[in-house]
């Protein structure tokens, strides 16, 4: 049976772009959250929440738990899924964007990730 584990960096990373959105600092946010601060601590060290700790992160996020799950067999696929594909749909569900507010955020996500590309093609040259 393969094991499911969290993504610790996936689960920092969404918290401390809600943080930066909200302008909050690492205790502030612990505080709305409802957690200790020692927890944020921990995330920043890649060490894995407890359950409670975990469920309440992620219901402050309103994400879905299962967003941070890693499984054995997950870690051994090299191929993502597509970014864009990914993220137009959760621009889609969002019900607080309107459709010209989806199209802005996708466009300039593909036009960061183009540029990021082109980057990465020339350091390698």
């Amino acid at each position: 049976m393969a094991q499911t584990r969290i993504n610790v960096p996936a689960l920092y990373a969404a918290l401390d772009a809600a943080r930066k959105s909200k302008s909050l600092s690492w205790r502030q946010l612990a505080a709305e959250v409802g957690c200790s601060p020692s927890t944020m601590t921990r995330l920043a060290n890649g060490y894995r929440p407890d359950a409670d700790a975990f469920m309440t992160l992620t219901q402050w996020l309103k994400m879905p738990a299962e967003t941070f799950w890693i499984s054995e067999t997950e870690e051994s696929q090299d191929e993502e899924p597509e970014l864009l594909a990914e993220v137009g749909v959760l621009l889609r569900a969002r019900k607080d964007l309107g459709e010209e507010e989806r199209q802005h955020l996708q466009n300039v996500l593909e036009a960061a990730m183009k540029l990021h590309a082109t980057q990465r093609a020339a350091r390698n040259r």
